[in-house]
């Protein structure tokens, strides 16, 4: 079972961890030992709430199929429990960030006193230059 929130958590057989070998160097060991992990988690057909599956399949990533299948492949550590556990940690901060609701930016003006300011020091800047002008040579 993964915990998401204090309400939310998925069973652990809506997640289907797969052990693959990884790829790349690693020495002897590399054709033998499959120690990476392929993660697969359907949202449509999940116990998660609607809000959060709407989300989810609205994300725009690359790990997200037209399937609604989200696929993570974790072969950072050298060990498959490890690998295991990195797999679920990104599952959780997909979720966790997919859910996140952004705050509406609203537009601002400057202050009249920020915009008197900015006229004063450029006023002051031009000044200095204009003491720096050369007219006699």
């Amino acid at each position: 079972m993964l915990p998401i929130s204090l309400a939310v958590t998925i069973p652990a057989d809506e997640i289907e961890l797969t052990a693959i070998r990884a790829q790349g160097a690693g020495g002897q060991n590399v054709n033998k030992v499959s120690s990476a992990i392929h993660l697969r988690f359907n949202v449509p057909n999940s116990s998660l709430p609607e809000f959060y599956k709407q989300r989810l399949l609205a994300l725009n990533d690359s790990r997200l199929t037209k399937e609604g299948d989200i696929i993570i492949k974790a072969q950072q550590h050298r060990t498959q429990e490890m690998n295991r556990e990195d797999a679920l940690a990104r599952l959780k901060e997909l979720i966790l960030n997919a859910i996140k609701v952004q705050k509406t930016r609203r537009p601002t003006k400057p202050s009249r006193a920020a915009k008197k300011k900015r006229l004063d020091d450029k006023k002051r800047k031009g000044q200095i230059k204009n003491l720096r002008r050369n007219d006699w040579g």
